[in-house]
């Protein structure tokens, strides 16, 4: 393929999908998973770095900390862009499938899913898209974090979690969404489902009046009192919504 041909939908959807996934530090040619990219598509690791550049160019959180990335980027750029953003369940999920296509693999071993166990038909469909849904958004949001708690720092990848803001079994269109979550240790993202912490519109962490009472013991005290009113590590990319923070606060934390 001539280096200067038009970037195809289908290649557009697959440099997006590891934009999502790659911290952003780490848009660069030399990145071992920018160079497989590119051979996979025929194209250079600086074409392929590029390109991942521009898409940053349009992620609103970058672009909150002054940083534009790659200028000149395309108008399709911006197109895939906004699709992932008005439907991210089917788009990760398009994305997955097309990698896999690339490879000459299934979509089940592409993203290690063990389907022994899964029942036939199209209930077995839809476990399979719920399982890739899920490691996309696990890994998109671990990626934005740099796979670091962003209340303990934590940095761990097997001890964490993408822990969704607004739960994924209440906003359907968000539950990929990747400004819909935060990278918590396990323990925290569990006081922080159970509504016994909270994140402010303002990041800062808050505990509820139910931990705060338990003054005595050392591990209440280093594991959560400790960081009352602290502010949280913001992700490099995907700021969570304040949108999604207020329903949280109001709707789940128990003040």
């Amino acid at each position: 393929m001539p280096r200067n041909a038009n970037w195809t939908r289908e290649e557009l959807i697959v440099a997006y999908n590891l934009y999502c996934k790659l911290p952003f530090g780490r848009l660069h040619n030399r990145n071992p998973e920018i160079i497989s990219l590119a051979n996979l598509i025929g194209r250079t690791p600086s074409s392929v770095a590029w390109k991942l550049s521009n898409f940053a160019r349009l992620d609103p959180s970058l672009q909150s900390r002054g940083i534009v990335g790659a200028t000149h980027g395309s108008r399709r750029d911006k197109e895939i862009w906004d699709e992932f953003a008005q439907d991210w369940e089917r788009l990760s999920f398009e994305s997955e499938r097309l990698l896999a296509q690339m490879e000459g693999r299934s979509i089940e071993q592409a993203t290690n899913i063990d389907v022994s166990d899964l029942p036939p038909g199209m209930e077995r469909e839809t476990i399979i898209r719920t399982r890739v849904n899920q490691g996309f958004f696990r890994s998109t949001v671990l990626a934005a974090y740099s796979s670091k708690c962003c209340i303990t720092g934590l940095a761990i990848p097997e001890m964490l979690n993408a822990s969704h803001i607004v739960p994924w079994s209440i906003d359907i269109k968000n539950r990929v969404n990747p400004r819909n979550g935060l990278c918590l240790n396990g323990l925290h993202d569990r006081a922080f489902d159970r509504g016994l912490l909270t994140i402010t519109p303002d990041y800062r962490v808050k505990l509820s009046k139910s931990i705060k009472r338990l003054q005595d013991g050392e591990a209440i005290l280093n594991l959560f009192l400790r960081y009352d009113g602290q502010k949280v590590a913001l992700p490099d990319k995907f700021l969570p919504d304040t949108r999604f923070i207020e329903y949280h606060n109001q709707q789940i934390f128990r003040e």
